[in-house]
């Protein structure tokens, strides 16, 4: 009888082993297909804050991660007897433009606002904070006065004639302002923007810095609201690369809004309330945000201060900025009657043909910050062809971001370094050409594009992070350098990516961590 029990607690227990066995098993098959099945958003986050480094003018700091770049523009604004040395290369030519440089760094400090916590516990919020202070301390030396800012160095016309290395830089480093007799609104208006956001991130953390940030930022916009007009008639040079076709308007209350949230001032968001219709505030419903136009992501910022009782007295009017908001995303999710944002047969939002990603990368952020808004006040979005709730629109966001990463008809991803394929021939010059660092003799204009844009191989240094223009209405992608409608990147395409990636990383890591 004792060996019948004894034999009968042994088999129980050899069960109770390969019962685990196979639970264990299956859990590691499944962890495994769901990895295999997402993405690694915080590779893809550490990624793209790398490519901020790789764009960074002037003289590089000891910290300096991104090795095949070196110093460069350390004589930027001489000429002019000012100091601008510093900023960011918008794209992957020479000129500092200082308009896409202003939405780069707005779009980065408010994807820190809404999500410093997930880049934080993804161990890269110092990294971003970098980022934005190498904008904002060139926007410091850029504003030299109360109503002068300077807008541009370099000239576009110029430097696209030269493919150079930025450290052999021999093209023209003219620097052009605007001011009360030249004045440029829109630019006033992005740059107090982008430095009221700035301050917010920097309040508790350098609050010395964050009130200079805050000063600057309140000049410029009363510059900016007082001395009326759009920089690209001030500054003419800028108008084939950086016109401001939707003018100053929304730059103004988007700069406004940002000067409330950093101050709290109530003169600030009379500003937005009363100057709602006039400056088209809750007048155009726009299909799409860029460093041009600015009302989508001012109407979704103003929406959310519905959340907040003190905000009631203003209920009618940013309902009505609510109204053009849903009517931006209810296009993004083809909820709308007629005017709904295109697509590719593969699923991507399709604006327009040159540079379409930057508009995918600002559209996923609005997305997921309207998604979060929706889940904190348990409210749907309705639109023409029914309501959505937010997890809807979270995985529209996600299935955007994906694509970006990989999962399109190409199999390859948009964001350069990321992923087995992405475009190893960037339309960028540094990428495309040796490392200052490995051979520092000097190559010129024309040797530049004999011997290096013309090449067919790979680009010698890889761009990491660099989110490029994307493939075009039917997937279809060309990886050469001189198709810079497709393969050149832009800071602010990847800007926005920095809070999407910190979003969805974090989603994922808890979605993991549920599981088990």
């Amino acid at each position: 009888m004792e060996t019948k029990k004894k034999k009968r607690r042994q088999n129980e227990a050899r069960f109770v082993q390969e019962w685990h066995l196979i639970i264990s098993i299956f859990f590691t098959i499944f962890t495994t297909t769901v990895q295999a099945l997402n993405f690694n958003y915080g590779e893809a986050l550490s990624k793209s804050l790398l490519y901020f480094e790789s764009q960074r003018s002037g003289r590089l700091p000891y910290n300096q991660r991104v090795t095949w770049r070196d110093h460069s523009g350390l004589t930027d604004g001489l000429e002019q007897g000012v100091d601008l040395v510093g900023g960011y290369y918008d794209a992957g030519d020479h000129v500092k433009f200082g308009l896409p440089m202003a939405f780069t760094v707005t779009m980065l400090s408010w994807g820190v606002i809404e999500y410093g916590e997930e880049i934080s516990g993804a161990g890269e919020f110092d990294h971003a904070l970098e980022a934005i202070k190498w904008g904002t301390d060139y926007f410091i030396k850029a504003h030299t006065s109360p109503n002068v800012l300077w807008a541009e160095v370099g000239d576009g016309d110029t430097d696209h004639y030269c493919w150079q290395r930025p450290e052999d830089m021999t093209t023209s480093r003219q620097a052009y302002k605007i001011d009360e007799n030249n004045p440029g609104s829109d630019l006033a208006g992005e740059t107090a923007a982008a430095m009221a956001a700035a301050s917010i991130v920097f309040r508790k953390i350098n609050p010395h810095y964050s009130h200079l940030l805050l000063y600057h930022a309140q000049q410029l916009f009363e510059f900016g609201d007082k001395y009326r007009g759009k920089y690209d008639e001030s500054v003419g040079v800028v108008k084939n690369y950086y016109a401001s076709v939707s003018g100053y308007m929304d730059e103004l209350l988007w700069a406004a809004l940002w000067l409330y949230k950093a101050t709290d001032r109530d003169e600030y968001l009379k500003y937005v309330i009363n100057k709602a219709h006039c400056f088209g505030g809750i007048g155009w419903s726009i299909t799409e945000f860029s460093w041009d136009v600015k009302y989508a992501g001012l109407q979704i910022l103003a929406s959310k201060l519905l959340l907040e009782e003190r905000h009631k007295v203003h209920t009618y009017i940013l309902e009505q900025y609510q109204s053009k908001a849903e009517h931006y995303l209810c296009s993004c999710l083809n909820k709308n009657n007629g005017s709904n944002v295109e697509r590719t047969p593969g699923g991507l939002w399709y604006i327009r043909q040159w540079n379409n990603m930057q508009y995918v990368s600002t559209a996923a952020f609005l997305l997921l910050v309207y998604s979060d808004f929706l889940a904190s006040s348990n409210k749907k979005l309705s639109c023409h062809k029914g309501s959505t709730d937010s997890q809807e629109i979270f995985d529209l966001a996600k299935n955007q971001v994906d694509y970006i990463l990989g999962s399109n008809p190409m199999n390859m991803s948009y964001l350069i370094g990321f992923g087995p394929k992405f475009p190893t021939r960037v339309h960028h010059r540094g990428a495309s050409i040796v490392s200052y660092r490995e051979n520092k003799g000097f190559i010129g204009c024309t040797q530049g594009y004999d011997n290096w844009y013309s090449r067919q191989g790979p680009n010698p240094n890889v761009l990491v992070g660099a989110l490029v223009g994307g493939p075009d209405c039917q997937d279809n992608f060309d990886d050469e350098r001189g198709n810079y409608m497709q393969t050149e990147a832009c800071t602010y395409n990847t800007a926005p990516l920095v809070g999407v990636f910190a979003k969805l990383n974090s989603v994922e890591n808890e979605n993991l961590y549920s599981f088990k």
